[in-house]
């Protein structure tokens, strides 16, 4: 696979962890205003400053790089969601709003569970955890007890709930 000049060593170690790390802190500093309006001279050059300092260490830059990678995947994760989310509920089409509050957490509860195993199966882990959860000499019997039992504590929640006064 050939490799792009924004994959090249030099910026994935040390330009972009600079650069984030620069640009949250001046973020920072110039809206506490820790040292004064009209500071942003001395709030660039602290910023450029400890960006260098992360850059030359190794364990904080590898965390950073580890949850910036986790934020890019939840926001993907949460767009889809939101998409999906968005096609029920939308203006158009549907009355969404017109609908009853168990069909609204019921359509919630099937977008969450698509959109769970949506990530799984992009991620590859359906393999495995898949498997195990579903595919289990002990698995039919379970699932089955489940849904019984998912069904009996939602009827008896229908029934003792209180009505609205």
């Amino acid at each position: 696979m050939a490799e792009t000049i924004l994959q090249h060593w030099i910026f994935s170690s040390f330009v972009f962890p600079f650069l984030l790390i620069f640009f949250i802190t001046f973020g920072i500093l110039e809206k506490s205003k820790l040292f004064g309006d009209n500071r942003r001279q001395l709030n660039a050059f602290i910023s450029f400053v400890i960006g260098l300092i992360f850059v030359g260490a190794v364990f904080p830059k590898l965390v950073v790089g580890n949850l910036i990678l986790f934020l890019t995947v939840a926001i993907v994760v949460m767009f889809v969601a939101l998409l999906l989310w968005g096609f029920v509920a939308g203006e158009e089409g549907l009355k969404f709003a017109n609908f009853p509050k168990p069909i609204k957490s019921l359509i919630g509860i099937v977008i969450l569970v698509a959109v769970v195993i949506a990530t799984l199966w992009a991620t590859g882990v359906e393999g495995s955890a898949f498997d195990f959860i579903f595919r289990r000499n002990w698995s039919t019997e379970f699932w089955t007890n489940f849904a019984f039992v998912a069904v009996i504590i939602i009827a008896l929640a229908a029934v003792l709930k209180k009505p609205k006064s």
